[in-house]
């Protein structure tokens, strides 16, 4: 008790006292962080210092061990050249870009008529939004493929689109977040100078809803960018990898390339690291408004 009270300053007796209870409390608190940054942590740097190692090196080093070098870039040029990445990226560009303007388009839209109109049916197609929150994706994905092999899309652009273009609650959530705090008022007065619903929301309420809509460009890009078990069903043909799909050539039966994996688990994170530094004020920013009432 005297090495923490000398160590903090303060004294353990007394009213107002830093207690021995805040002390460990506070200790069991530092100690959980430092463990969770380690989980975080351990696994990105075990894929960092593989990237950088050779075959021999992989086989005979432990995975924390520092490679021999960090200007040995063999592998990345080997993952981005075998993994065909700039096909990849090219895929991987066309999907997150169609699925997230129609995700934008169909979420601002459907929460736009659940916030601002009164309707028999409101609170059944609510239900319904927080109901697929609750069920499992892989419980409807027997019935999701049926649907889509009957459609003729399977192994086409079109497949995970329609999957990627559809409404949640989250991005529901945020938008109505987003509206709570643009009056009614608006909107009144634009109908009295003779505007449309339609024309509300395209040029009052759609701009207005910037935050939200950059919060959930983010966040929809990051998860489809990042979405494996999607892509491999729906497109698994080669002409369609992605560069998550991109990553299963150097993993399989006659194949255990970890190094070249690596390498390539850097290549495909670079563009998210990026997007999210440059935009991570616009994430949390848009997830948290609305949390404390004003």
């Amino acid at each position: 008790m005297k090495i923490a009270a000398a160590l903090t300053g303060q004294s353990f007796s007394g009213r107002g006292s830093y207690t021995a209870k805040q002390f460990y409390f506070n200790l069991l608190k530092y100690l959980l962080l430092v463990l969770g940054v380690l989980i975080v942590i351990l696994p990105l740097l075990v894929v960092i210092f593989t990237s950088f190692k050779s075959d021999v090196e992989y086989t005979q080093t432990s995975v924390f061990q520092l490679p021999a070098s960090f200007l040995n870039f063999e592998n990345y040029y080997k993952a981005f050249t075998q993994g065909e990445f700039i096909l990849a990226f090219g895929n991987s560009f066309i999907i997150v870009l169609f699925g997230v303007i129609g995700n934008v388009a169909f979420g601002s839209m459907t929460a736009f008529c659940l916030h601002r109109f009164d309707f028999k049916l409101k609170k059944v197609i609510n239900g319904i939004y927080y109901l697929s929150a609750i069920v499992p994706t892989m419980c409807l994905q027997v019935s999701i493929y049926s649907l889509l092999k009957s459609l003729g899309v399977i192994n086409t652009y079109l497949a995970p689109l329609l999957l990627y273009a559809t409404t949640d609650i989250v991005m529901i959530w945020i938008y109505m977040q987003f509206l709570d705090k643009i009056p009614k008022s608006l909107d009144e007065s634009a109908m009295i100078d003779g505007a449309s619903y339609f024309k509300i929301f395209r040029s009052i309420i759609f701009p207005l809803l910037t935050p939200a809509t950059a919060t959930i460009v983010i966040l929809k890009a990051i998860t489809i960018y990042n979405d494996l078990f999607t892509q491999v069903l729906y497109m698994s043909r080669q002409e369609l990898r992605t560069v998550t799909t991109a990553l299963i050539i150097f993993q399989g039966d006659r194949i255990n390339a970890q190094n070249l994996m690596s390498a390539g688990i850097i290549w495909v994170m670079l563009p998210t690291v990026i997007l999210f530094l440059v935009l991570q004020k616009y994430i949390f920013s848009g997830i948290t408004v609305g949390a404390v009432k004003e």
